[in-house]
């Protein structure tokens, strides 16, 4: 487990560019409602969260657009949170964090 992050609990802006949710389509600049590292609410990596739909969703659009906002392709700097009621993962560079 990691060191809850700092941010959680806040809604940030999706930065452009990263590719469509399996149910929410174009994510670019809707809000995001962070929950935690993903690591901490999954218990695990998501590179290792067979099933979970938020892990897949996020592997499919790693692998579609995975070289967009600087994101590395096996990196664990990634976020859980929410759209709306639906939860989703997002690379810390994909995410308008506060400065």
């Amino acid at each position: 487990m990691r060191e809850k992050f700092k941010y959680a609990g806040e809604t940030v802006k999706i930065k452009n560019g990263v590719g469509e949710g399996m149910q929410v389509g174009d994510m670019s600049g809707m809000d995001f409602t962070i929950e935690d590292w993903c690591e901490n609410v999954l218990g695990c990596s998501w590179m290792s969260a067979n099933g979970n739909p938020a892990a897949l969703e996020y592997a499919m659009r790693h692998s579609l657009y995975g070289d967009n906002n600087d994101v590395p392709l096996l990196s664990n700097d990634v976020i859980y949170g929410k759209i709306g009621m639906l939860g989703h993962l997002f690379h810390v560079n994909e995410l308008e964090l506060p400065s």
